[in-house]
């Protein structure tokens, strides 16, 4: 809880940075109420003074005033229209870049039920201040002095538009009432079939070839007809009652009018008076009509801004970072445990090792031996729940996340490329990188004469996720990644699962010559020919250190072969083999 009120003052200073907008929104409001007492007034005016008097001069000056305040209204009008809108920008832009931080840090946790849902609250509160919503509040404080103007005229008037107030006003308790639940069950709904639908974007291969879509979109529809249920369960309701509403409004203002009329025939108030009297009551109906018919918008507004609350406080913003001297390279992890948020066993079991600039290791074991786990927390995007992990001495965190990605190359087993041209996934999208410094990266990577070969060379739009390339040369274009920048400290997860014998030949020469430039070297492999230039390996099984040490050594003692061939992995011993390198 505490982290979450901070969070919320976070949003409430973003809001506040706008306090001289809305105070310029509620003057204006201030001022578009007592002009709305113009159009009453003309008519009480008219009534008893023009009719009474037949002095035309008079309706033609009363007339002018009244066209000139309608002018001056319609004109304040538009400016606090326009103020909402700049408001409504101007918190998206203030908080676009924390929530797009906290979205993809909770993207790295694998967090469950979240995916884009927190753009879609930013959205959603953007569009509510810009929209017609808050003028209900804003004009909600007027409502007691039209109804005072109404007693003015007489008490029996000012009770009935009291009543019809307060009636009006319990409909819209009892619309958020009707409404909470289901709107509540349809946006969890709606998650999670924005989930489903990225899902199954992402595996429309496995879906046609394996027979698969029937069962997933049944799967999908299910989902998106318990939304559709929740939500127009909803609607029907809000809907009623905000036609309930609008009926009552309008009853009332008959009703105010046939009771202005038996006070006028009994003398009691002028003719005037009951048509003003009328008019008034309309528009001290209407804020709270508006805010009726808004109170959908309201509640996904405050949903928004309470959701979006709980996902910035689980990821506090970052701290500016003194910057610290370029490493040279030296990796060292210390006792790392990694244990998965919802389970008692973890993954990793203090894992140690270092690795001296210049030097690889290489990190082998069977399936779900926690390569790939380790792989991720040496890049930093799998927290550590134990132990460290240190480059010349500082963890990541000690680092802004992109300094340290930068210092970083690497290579998941998953590649990951992004709808951007060529040239722009080598660069790792950076605006200012130099031409020469992709080129020498995809040469490195031997992928140079593939990208010149694209219609368009290094400016060929790679499509989402790569989708104009093969699995293979997805992974070259990965590998010129991961070797942009000439980064100290290189990760490779499986390097070689989708090359052939060239890309695996560019793929050792590539880890040759990123430790002849003094950079460390770690290869998660199966295939024993991306180890070919690596001095020392890890050999991990259930999440722990099986044996360490020289690679020819541990190629043939613990797995019983030789340094090259064919893999025939032996089952690990009973008590681990650690045998230091030198």
């Amino acid at each position: 809880m505490p982290a979450q009120k901070q969070t919320r003052g976070e949003i409430a200073a973003v809001l506040l940075a706008s306090r001289a907008a809305f105070a310029s929104t509620a003057l204006f409001s201030c001022l578009v109420n007592i002009l709305m007492l113009t159009g009453p007034l003309f008519m009480l005016q008219v009534y008893d003074r023009v009719l009474t008097s037949g002095s035309v001069p008079t309706l033609v000056a009363l007339t002018g005033i009244v066209i000139a305040l309608y002018a001056y209204y319609g004109f304040l009008e538009y400016l606090r229209a326009r103020i909402l809108v700049r408001i409504g920008r101007r918190v998206e832009e203030k908080l676009r870049d924390r929530v797009f931080d906290s979205m993809a840090e909770h993207a790295l946790r694998r967090t469950q039920g979240i995916g884009g849902q927190p753009i879609n609250d930013l959205a959603t509160i953007r569009q509510f201040l810009s929209g017609q919503g808050p003028f209900a509040f804003l004009d909600m404080p007027w409502v007691p002095i039209y109804l005072l103007v109404i007693f003015l005229m007489h008490w029996v008037l000012g009770v009935a538009a009291v009543i019809a107030a307060i009636v009006i006003f319990i409909l819209a308790v009892w619309s958020e009432k009707a409404t909470r639940g289901p709107l509540a069950e349809a946006n969890l709904a709606i998650v999670k079939s924005s989930i489903m639908t990225d899902e199954s974007r992402r595996n429309s291969e496995a879906l046609h070839s394996l027979g698969m879509r029937g069962a997933i979109r049944k799967k999908w529809s299910d989902v998106q007809q318990m939304a559709l249920d929740h939500q127009t369960a909803a609607n029907d309701v809000g809907g009623s009652l905000s036609a309930a509403s609008r009926v009552l409004r309008l009853m009332v203002q008959s009703g105010i009018l046939a009771l202005g009329a038996y006070l006028a025939l009994q003398h009691e108030i002028s003719a005037g008076a009951m048509i003003a009297a009328s008019i008034i009551m309309g528009r001290a109906l209407a804020p709270v009509e508006q805010a009726v018919a808004s109170w959908q918008q309201f509640l996904g507004f405050r949903k928004a801004i309470e959701r979006l609350g709980i996902i910035l406080a689980s990821v506090p913003a970052v701290a500016n970072r003194m910057k610290l001297p370029a490493p040279s390279g030296k990796l060292e992890v210390e006792n790392v445990i990694v244990q998965m948020p919802g389970t008692e066993k973890p993954v990793l079991h203090g894992i140690t090792f270092t690795v001296e600039p210049g030097k690889g290791i290489g990190v082998i074991g069977p399936t779900g031996a926690g390569k790939s786990t380790l792989a991720r927390a040496l890049v930093g995007v799998m927290p550590i729940t134990r132990g460290t992990v240190r480059l010349d001495g500082a963890t990541h965190d000690q680092r802004d996340i992109d300094e340290a990605g930068k210092l970083i190359g690497y290579l998941p087993q998953d590649i990951q490329l992004f709808d951007g041209t060529a040239a722009q996934n080598i660069a790792r999208f950076d605006v200012n990188a130099d031409p020469a410094k992709i080129v020498q990266a995809a040469q490195l990577a031997n992928v140079h004469d593939l990208i010149m070969r694209l219609p368009k060379g290094y400016d060929t739009p790679l499509g989402e996720n790569g989708a104009r390339l093969s699995a293979g040369q997805r992974q070259r274009v990965a590998l010129a990644r991961c070797l942009f920048g000439d980064p100290v400290l290189f990760v490779l997860d499986e390097p070689n699962s989708n090359l052939d014998a060239e890309g695996e030949a560019a793929l050792d020469r590539a880890i040759r010559v990123s430790m002849e430039r003094g950079a460390s070297v770690v290869v998660i492999a199966h295939r024993p020919s991306a180890l070919a230039s690596i001095q020392q390996i890890l050999v991990l099984s259930e999440g722990r250190t099986v044996a360490l040490g020289p690679r020819d050594d541990i190629l043939k003692r613990v797995l019983n072969r030789p340094a090259t061939g064919e893999a025939r992995p032996a089952p690990p011993p009973t008590k681990p083999t650690l045998i230091q390198a030198n």
